[in-house]
């Protein structure tokens, strides 16, 4: 079936929406906690650990073109896209679950372990994103409507990062802290992952599914006719720095609660709902902002609002709390407008593309989308990690970080 409805129903924007509750939440929690899972319960030295979160997820920088490559070949009675929902959605939440069993207590076997199941995990991430990621270039051919459905999406996700980031520590804590903590954690996020890729996959099943073209005969070949697309070539590189940028915040949310805030009951609770709660307020605002000046402009804008943000928290050690939740706050209207503007703008490089080609590869452009905005979000806790070892931060297997 062709993508011939320009403006779909509410009822699949809202069903393409939920699967951000599964990339929301794989994307916040092991960016929040894994980091300080490792260093601060099961004992891993602080550089080692910074190893062991980004080598699994720089990993998916390979699976994801292959993955977008597959299910562009994919043919089914649910369309190309729609069995990795499901599937990959499924593996995903279980996958997800085993990172926090810790079934070798504390120290380098606990490590090791961790490392396994998290580049399971981050393989199964990549069937499931890669195609959810595609679908919007095949639901529909008109440039607002793809804003509308990403305006849609950011809200579940932002729901998500805060469900996620801001409730994950509370289960943790609630369950005793330490490994038993961190299991029914894990617990409680795979069940968030799992509702949303059932949720996608039912919620879209009455939408068109679009038509999925034939790729070229080889990935060398899709990556080169990629690299000849210049605005997906810069607007990739522009969000590669940018989940950077974020994923590096997360991992230091624990510890800047821990060590500056000096709350680490409540402060990554209060840090998350600052962030995200003005980021769910402002969505229909970025979306006004993009029809009446532009994508561009707008994520521009955005851009520059959580650059401000970021670069003021480095007065955080003399700022009274008040002020930095107000900081907070402002990087995450600032983020709310540059995954609207970046997501939306992602399916007008790939139609360019197509209008270009007269080839549509949504896999192999999605793909390699994920595949930079994983090593992003890869790159923010291994750089953070290696700030702790360089600077002296000592692990601890108790649970809390050590004095």
């Amino acid at each position: 079936m062709s993508a011939s409805l320009a403006v779909l129903p509410r009822k699949v924007h809202a069903g393409y929406a939920l699967g951000s509750l599964a990339t929301g939440a794989f994307g916040t929690v092991p960016g929040l906690l894994l980091l300080p899972y490792l260093t601060d319960t099961l004992g891993v030295a602080a550089g080692v650990a910074a190893l062991l979160v980004l080598l699994p997820k720089a990993w998916d920088v390979l699976v994801n073109p292959v993955a977008g490559r597959i299910s562009d070949r994919t043919r089914s009675r649910w369309g190309a896209r729609r069995p990795y929902l499901l599937i990959g959605g499924l593996a995903l939440a279980l996958l997800f679950g085993s990172i926090f069993a810790a079934p070798f207590g504390a120290g380098p076997a606990a490590g090791t372990y961790v490392a396994v199941a998290f580049l399971a995990t981050a393989t199964a991430f990549a069937f499931f994103q890669v195609p959810y990621v595609a679908m919007p270039a095949e639901l529909t051919s008109d440039y607002a409507e793809r804003t509308r459905m990403m305006t849609w999406r950011i809200a579940v996700l932002a729901l998500a990062i805060l469900v996620s980031g801001a409730v994950a520590p509370l289960v943790r804590d609630a369950a005793g802290g330490g490994v038993p903590g961190h299991r029914w954690m894990g617990l409680f996020v795979a069940a968030l992952i799992a509702l949303g890729a059932v949720g996608a996959f039912l919620g879209t099943r009455s939408a068109p599914q679009g038509t999925v073209g034939a790729s070229e005969p080889s990935l060398r070949a899709q990556l080169a006719v990629a690299g000849r697309n210049r605005p997906f070539r810069v607007l990739l590189l522009c969000f590669v720095v940018q989940s950077a940028g974020v994923a590096t915040i997360l991992a230091g949310v624990q510890y800047f609660a821990d060590q500056i805030l000096r709350d680490p009951a409540t402060g990554p609770t209060v840090l998350f709902v600052c962030f995200v709660g003005p980021a769910l307020v402002v969505m229909p605002l970025w979306s006004r902002v993009g029809a009446r000046l532009g994508k561009l402009a707008g994520l521009v804008a955005a851009s520059l609002i959580l650059a401000a943000g970021g670069l003021a928290l480095v007065a955080a050690p003399v700022l009274p709390a008040a002020v930095i939740y107000l900081l907070v706050a402002l990087i995450g209207v600032g983020y709310a407008g540059q995954q609207v503007f970046a997501l939306a703008m992602l399916p007008d490089c790939i139609a360019y593309d197509t209008a270009r080609t007269g080839r549509r590869q949504a896999g192999v452009f999605t793909g390699l989308w994920t595949a930079g905005e994983t090593f992003g979000l890869a790159l923010g806790p291994g750089l953070y990690g290696l700030v702790l070892a360089l600077t002296g931060y000592v692990s601890s297997s108790t649970g809390t970080a050590a004095p």
